[in-house]
């Protein structure tokens, strides 16, 4: 028995439904597609935008971070500054603190100097009249140092403010005191 091959008839109803099978398989994997293109063009424009963004970000830093550098040094600037100006600060005040010593010093050459000078003037005219041994009595006062201070003489001063080409008070004291001893 020989077995005949069975015809397959011809389907119109079944052979419409494969096409639409084959259709619509066709448009669903075009529309995956589609929609993985879609996806991935806008994973990308993503990617994109925040490379873009990070970038910016970046710079903005780079900016901050050279702004915070200059900040930081005029930081070490100024601290340097305010140190030198306390250093400066601390010798003022060590000057304020001799200060009165030298004032009170100036103040007793100046009380000196004008004792110095009077007692000059006095020798003067004493010589000047001839009034020799009032002239020495003078000079001796001028003179002492009994006392462990500096003699008056020392005080009168070396310089002529007068101009006027002549003796200042203690060259002309030394004269004096020349052709009396």
């Amino acid at each position: 028995m020989s077995q005949e091959p069975e015809k397959t008839v011809w389907d119109p109803a079944k052979a419409q439904s494969e096409t639409e099978k084959r259709r619509k398989g066709t448009s669903v994997m075009l529309y995956l597609v589609i929609l993985f293109a879609a996806a991935f063009l806008l994973m990308a424009w993503s990617y994109i935008i925040q490379q873009r963004a990070n970038h910016e970000t970046m710079s903005d830093l780079e900016e901050s971070s050279s702004a915070l550098e200059n900040v930081i040094q005029e930081n070490e600037d100024l601290k340097a500054q305010v140190a030198q100006l306390e250093s400066q600060l601390a010798d003022a005040q060590d000057q304020l603190d001799v200060l009165p010593d030298i004032i009170s010093h100036q103040e007793y050459v100046l009380e000196q100097t004008c004792q110095a000078l009077d007692y000059f003037w006095q020798v003067n005219e004493a010589y000047v009249r001839g009034r020799y041994s009032l002239c020495r009595e003078l000079m001796a006062v001028m003179e002492d140092t009994s006392n462990g201070q500096t003699p008056l003489k020392d005080y009168l001063p070396t310089q002529s403010t007068t101009n006027n080409d002549r003796f200042s008070p203690a060259d002309r004291y030394q004269e004096i005191y020349d052709d009396l001893y």
